[in-house]
């Protein structure tokens, strides 16, 4: 099975964690428009604790525009997920590999698409370079 995505281990506490992630993606010309937190809603819900664990919606606004109008069905796997949850005294983050997603769903054999998916990897790829993925 083909990696999702990366991971990155921070020497940071969560909120630390959350703000270098959010930073970075700017960055990248990336904004956060929908935050989960997962560990809430899974006690509010379902009555279960859970560590620190929340789901960023990333987009870029030129990228996703683009996407959209090529494939309407790529919003389906809109906007690129970064996850961040507490790992002992730091932090680790997950970054979405955008092609591997257009790959899973078929959708790079549109060249428009496998060109905007090859974009916006490469400054997702960037963000985990800031953020120290080796």
């Amino acid at each position: 099975m083909a990696a999702l995505g990366t991971e990155i281990a921070l020497d940071l506490d969560f909120d630390q964690a959350v703000a270098r992630v959010t930073e970075a993606l700017a960055a990248e010309g990336f904004g956060v428009i929908s935050r989960i937190d997962m560990d809430k809603a899974f006690r509010e819900k379902i009555g279960v604790a859970f560590r620190r664990y929340t789901i960023l919606g990333a987009c870029n606004p030129k990228l996703a525009h683009k996407a959209v109008s090529a494939r309407p069905d790529v919003g389906l796997l809109l906007p690129c997920n970064i996850t961040v949850e507490e790992a002992g005294t730091g932090a680790t983050v997950r970054i979405v590999d955008a092609a591997a997603m257009m790959a899973i769903a078929g959708l790079d054999e549109t060249p428009a698409i496998a060109e905007l998916a090859e974009d916006a990897g490469a400054r997702l790829g960037r963000v985990a370079a800031a953020l120290g993925a080796a």
